[in-house]
């Protein structure tokens, strides 16, 4: 897939400054840039490279004024960062939705009803009375179980699983192997040791931008619906358990686990390895360290660290108290033998 340079400017509001009929097939970092291809300078740090640079065309800030001579062609743009980003993304979608048709062999019932630029992977199935939106995109070996629902402008990469009456919104990611509405964590012991299954009926509903990392599972509700909001982003390796609700453009880095009918605000952050326990409500914009062990529930803009986790000026004290316990320790025997050692009356 190929581009001219103002082509890409037009995308991404730029100006070229020199040909604009370049032809660009590749997008590189500016010190690996071959000829054909596209890069960015925006931290005045790696200026160097690009003098050097071998690219064919380098995004640029609009101030940015080279101390010698360049043989990119520029694009100058109000933040480069920003723009380079813009264009990965629109990079991504061109090549994501490209697909189109059904391929065989594929299940795909006549019940199913399913908008235009539709694209069905070979191996897929899909049960029945399944909806889904214009420009989806399904790769092989994806299941989508009964009376599922998939929105507008969506992507299952390979692999991913979907059970039945599940509902997906418009502009959503599933990566591959990820599982939406697998059975919730659910068992009622008994009297002998033994533990009876507790069926899970309820569904997932992911909300409109939310993206699935890899191998990430979101186990359906006991009754009613597991929610993830909009916008949330969710990392590989995530597991969210039963009836866990997560609030808007919260964001959950890998191997983080949320128990049973958690509460998660707006805009938090739960670095890797976080660990939070079941029914506790968690207040919009806390941040979570990595490996925080989740007991208790906090308040709106807390940050908080450790296992078991505590607010972070908490936890800094503690840590400060941790590293003297060896002298403290110390200190306290020497006292202990001068105290022995006194003389008696």
């Amino acid at each position: 897939m190929e581009f001219t340079l103002g082509q890409i400017a037009g995308i991404i509001n730029g100006t070229v400054e020199g040909d604009s009929e370049i032809k660009i097939s590749t997008i590189s970092s500016i010190e690996e840039a071959k000829s054909g291809s596209i890069s960015f300078l925006s931290n005045p740090k790696y200026e160097s490279h690009i003098y050097e640079t071998q690219a064919s065309g380098v995004i640029v800030n609009n101030d940015f004024q080279p101390q010698q001579k360049v043989s990119a062609t520029l694009i100058r743009v109000e933040d480069a960062y920003l723009a380079f980003t813009s264009l990965l993304k629109e990079y991504q979608r061109l090549m994501d939705f490209s697909k189109s048709g059904i391929e065989s062999p594929s299940h795909l019932p006549e019940s199913v009803k399913h908008g235009k630029s539709f694209y069905m992977g070979a191996f897929a199935y899909i049960g029945d009375h399944v909806t889904i939106g214009d420009n989806v995109k399904i790769y092989p070996h994806v299941y989508l179980g009964d009376n599922v629902s998939i929105g507008d402008n969506c992507i299952l990469y390979p692999g991913v699983k979907i059970y039945q009456n599940c509902q997906v919104g418009n502009y959503c990611t599933l990566q591959a192997g990820a599982v939406i509405g697998s059975h919730g964590f659910g068992f009622a012991p008994k009297a002998d040791g033994s533990y009876e299954n507790i069926p899970q009926i309820g569904n997932v509903i992911l909300e409109d931008h939310v993206d699935i990392g890899a191998n990430t599972t979101i186990d359906c509700a006991t009754f009613e619906s597991t929610i993830i909001r909009k916008g949330v982003k969710l990392d590989n390796l995530v597991q969210i358990a039963h009836n866990v609700e997560i609030g808007e453009n919260t964001v959950v880095a890998a191997q983080s686990g949320i128990s049973g009918s958690t509460k998660i605000g707006k805009q938090v952050i739960l670095a890797g390895q976080v660990g939070i326990v079941g029914h506790l409500k968690i207040a919009d914009h806390t941040i979570f360290g990595a490996q925080a062990g989740v007991m208790k529930g906090t308040k709106t803009g807390e940050t908080h660290w450790g296992t078991p986790s505590m607010e972070k000026g908490k936890q800094a004290k503690s840590l400060v108290i941790f590293r003297k316990l060896p002298e403290v320790m110390k200190r306290i025997e020497e006292l202990e033998e001068k105290i022995l050692n006194l003389p008696s009356n």
